[in-house]
């Protein structure tokens, strides 16, 4: 086996491992109700876009050695699956709001819908380009769609915590992001102040 198919099926592998829960979650919907999954998928979604993003700044403070090398060569992975989750959510919504468009509008004024929607719509943007083919046709312009992910995950836990409306379990989630992103800014800016 080469090299390449070896990635090919190590992929293939981590795409299953990924999906998994996905494939759990529709079983489910034969004996529970969407409303029950909408949560579930959400929450597994802002899981694995937060793992996404904490790659970059871990790597920045630890180096890309290890695991953390590990998790650079796949964090394009999670960023996807978090999309793919953000639909499965969509999707659970819409069984839950039996397809009304009429309903959908209805409660679209709710800052706990609203920002779900816009979240999803900016969402599509760094997961359609996440691929070589958008890398290579971007360029210099794939690093600003990609960090269109931090637009999102502030979207993310605003919708979280007005659908919510206790922010223990969104802050728990969101909190090590922030917390790294400020280790990391603090790195570079002691890096620039010793040169």
């Amino acid at each position: 086996m080469t090299n390449t198919q070896s990635r090919h099926l190590q992929d293939g592998l981590f795409w299953v491992i990924l999906a998994a829960p996905a494939a759990l979650m529709l079983y489910a919907t034969r004996s529970a109700d969407a409303a029950d999954l909408l949560h579930e998928s959400g929450e597994f979604s802002a899981r694995l876009m937060i793992l996404a993003m904490l790659i970059g700044p871990l790597a920045d403070l630890l180096g890309q050695r290890g695991w953390i090398r590990w998790l650079l060569i796949h964090r394009r992975h999670f960023g996807v699956a978090a999309f793919g989750y953000a639909m499965l959510h969509l999707v659970f919504y819409l069984i839950d709001m039996e397809w009304s468009v009429s309903d959908m509008l209805l409660e679209l004024d709710a800052p706990g819908i609203w920002t779900g929607w816009i979240a999803i719509i900016v969402m599509l943007l760094p997961a359609l380009a996440s691929n070589d083919a958008a890398m290579r046709t971007l360029r210099r312009n794939w690093k600003r769609v990609q960090q269109l992910a931090y637009l999102v995950a502030l979207l993310t836990v605003a919708h979280w915590l007005f659908l919510a409306h206790e922010p223990g379990p969104a802050l728990v989630h969101f909190v090590p992001l922030l917390a790294l992103n400020l280790a990391r800014l603090g790195k570079r800016m002691t890096r620039r102040t010793a040169l």
